[in-house]
């Protein structure tokens, strides 16, 4: 079990406490964006589209205590852009530890080694480094040579600091499972807590659109990757969530569990899409329309996500929601999911990566620009 016992005691009080409370929508985790420039133009990846004015805006440290304060999530994920490369954000995530919130600092690395003194090891603080897959898949996903090692030396550093480390893997269309799978490995042998997992969502302003994967192929991927797996790999996540992926689950979107903080205000419905702010989270909590997003809204936008943002909530309910959804908790957390079928997925020919890679130019001049 990678998840601490003492963040998944927190988190089960939590909700039973809302449950006791009949509250029917309630948050689980807080994405907090200080701000949207990045070290990296991933052609999957919208946020860096921005004009280089809102790329120079970010949260101040008040801005993000007090988007926590009212939100009440107990986990508070803390994405971009790159928040290492925020000025204050030692300032930010020091304040967070003194509210005892878990957090996890999602970071690229490239600037992670450097940074690292300047960080204390805390049970609440987490570095979620963005890696997707091995060396060439990787570097080929954020369209910049030599990225895999720079992060991996900065996990193999916080891990040996003391840092609790999860690498945060999303994968598109094109990816070997076979590669997914040694990967876990290396992960592993490195020493982290446990691998997080996510299908890459098609994002209207991502550069390369054909990436994206449809339901029926993230299934089908996931259950290649996920079944048959081996005693030693970890997760950090909701084992009723990656069945979600693998197919053995269904679920709705709680759009909710993941509200979005950012320099626009309170997103709505979630860190996905952009349909529209709130000013505070009470208005974005009674006043967003819920039942048009979601697979069963029919709301085209929502028609091919699984991300976690949305539907790991709905298993973190689940599972701490009934007697029966936590014995099926515990159960996923030691299972191996033996699938002989699943097995023939990885025999077949890896699929034909021979995709010509988007690359996104950054000159020298505008990353000084949003660096400011």
């Amino acid at each position: 079990m990678a998840v601490p016992i003492s963040q998944m005691a927190t988190v089960a009080a939590y909700v039973l406490k809302n449950r006791f409370q009949g509250n029917r929508r309630y948050p689980l985790v807080l994405m907090l964006e200080p701000l949207f420039r990045c070290s990296l133009a991933c052609a999957g990846c919208g946020k860096v589209q921005y004009p280089p004015h809102v790329l120079k805006r970010q949260l101040t440290p008040e801005e993000c205590f007090a988007a926590v304060e009212e939100c009440g999530a107990p986990m508070v994920s803390i994405p971009g852009g790159e928040p290492l490369l925020h000025p204050q954000i030692v300032e930010i995530v020091n304040g967070l530890i003194a509210r005892k919130k878990y957090i996890y600092l999602c970071t690229n690395a490239l600037e992670l080694k450097r940074r690292l003194p300047e960080f204390t090891p805390s049970k609440y603080l987490t570095f979620s480094v963005h890696l997707d897959g091995l060396r060439e898949h990787h570097d080929f996903s954020v369209c910049r040579e030599g990225t895999f090692d720079i992060a991996v030396e900065g996990i193999k550093e916080a891990v040996r600091r003391g840092f609790r480390v999860t690498p945060n893997s999303t994968f598109f269309d094109g990816v070997d499972p076979n590669q997914v799978r040694a990967f876990f490995d290396e992960m592993m042998a490195i020493g982290v807590e446990g691998v997080v997992l996510s299908p890459g969502y098609s994002y209207d302003k991502a550069p390369d659109q054909n990436r994206f994967l449809g339901r029926a192929r993230v299934r089908r991927l996931f259950r290649a990757i996920l079944s048959n797996r081996k005693k030693s790999w970890k997760f950090n996540m909701s084992p009723l969530f990656l069945e979600f992926l693998m197919g053995h689950r269904n679920y709705d979107c709680t759009p909710w569990g993941s509200p979005a903080y950012n320099i626009f205000g309170w997103q709505r419905p979630c860190y996905l899409l952009q349909d529209g702010y709130a000013e505070s989270f009470k208005e974005l909590m009674e006043t967003t329309r819920w039942e048009d997003y979601g697979i069963g809204s029919g709301n085209p936008k929502c028609a091919n996500c699984m991300v976690s943002c949305g539907y790991e909530p709905s298993a973190v309910l689940e599972g701490f929601g009934s007697f029966k959804g936590f014995l099926a908790m515990v159960k996923g957390n030691f299972s191996l999911y033996p699938d002989k079928s699943a097995l023939d997925l990885l025999n077949e020919p890896a699929p034909n990566s021979a995709v010509p890679l988007v690359q996104i130019e950054q000159p020298e001049q505008a990353c000084q620009e949003t660096r400011a």
